[in-house]
């Protein structure tokens, strides 16, 4: 689909678009929390993946009703890539990163690579040339990743599934968000499909996998149902649709420069994390790199 084809849809304000951004933000920030929370407990991923994609499914049917499942005249392609990037395929990749992951250096290695990946995609694929201040904050989310390499060699928290299947999940939802901007669909509709089909996916695996979700305390259950269906499949899912259709890919990714901070202080202060100096450094220095690589504060000299 063609740039201009994006246009046919009308966009929402910039200022609807910077809410709900900052909103997708803080829920990112939580679920951070929870999924690490949820490491140990009674629910395993694909539980916790029905959960974050069914309720939704639900509750979203009449627009995935409308559109079929296979939406006429939407290029299968971007869909495709929309639920590969953030459906269920997506949610297992980061679900088994987060089980050796502290909430402080997963917001560092999961949200605050995301827009890295986004801009080096644009760059390889869509022909986007970076600016300097862009190549600043690129700098910037790479020394804040060897900053929490630094700091894992005296702690020895961190093994080599933190440094590969986080950036990955990253890489795949850098995907989804090019792909969601050239589909054509709208927020609702892009969300619908990519909760009936994560559906569709976890349901096929439960004969092979079973579920907990009956015999769980409902306490875990209860908190699970909050965070990962109703606020991280709902809610963030309709609300990073919306900014992207309002700022784009790249301006949307830049509001996630403040997850690493909120991860790292959620983490320290629900879960007991430690965090140490380099750690803390780590973190503010990814997040104004995310600022800096996203194009945010050089959009006014772009054309």
């Amino acid at each position: 689909m063609s740039p201009a084809a994006e246009t046919t849809k009308p966009t929402l304000s910039a200022g609807i678009g910077a809410a709900s951004a900052l909103s997708v933000v803080l829920i990112w920030a939580a679920w951070l929390i929870s999924t690490r929370h949820s490491v140990g407990g009674s629910l395993s991923a694909l539980d916790l993946s029905l959960l974050r994609y069914g309720i939704p499914a639900v509750l979203l049917a009449p627009f995935w009703l409308k559109t079929g499942l296979w939406p006429k005249g939407v290029p299968k392609l971007p869909l495709v890539l929309m639920v590969l990037g953030s459906g269920a395929p997506f949610f297992q990749v980061v679900a088994f990163g987060m089980r050796s992951t502290p909430a402080s250096a997963a917001g560092v290695l999961l949200p605050g690579i995301m827009p890295l990946a986004t801009a080096l995609i644009g760059m390889a694929l869509l022909g986007e040339k970076p600016d300097r201040m862009r190549k600043f904050g690129m700098a910037a989310i790479l020394a804040g990743g060897l900053l929490l390499l630094a700091a894992n060699f005296s702690t020895g928290i961190l093994s080599w599934v933190s440094y590969t299947i986080l950036p990955a999940g990253a890489t795949l939802w850098a995907i989804y968000t090019h792909a969601f901007r050239r589909s054509g669909l709208s927020a609702f509709e892009g969300g619908a499909l990519i909760c009936v089909w994560s559906t569709i996916i976890n349901l096929a695996l439960l004969p092979f996998y079973g579920t907990h979700l009956l015999s769980a305390p409902f306490t875990e259950t209860g908190l699970q149902i909050l965070t990962q269906g109703i606020l991280s499949g709902l809610l963030a899912t309709l609300l990073y649709g919306a900014a992207v259709r309002s700022l784009g890919g790249t301006q949307a990714a830049a509001y996630t420069a403040v997850t690493p901070v909120a991860a790292a202080i959620g983490g320290a202060l629900l879960l007991g994390e430690p965090i140490g100096p380099l750690t803390i450094i780590a973190t503010l220095v990814t997040g104004a790199g995310v600022l800096l690589s996203t194009g945010l504060l050089s959009h006014h000299r772009r054309t």
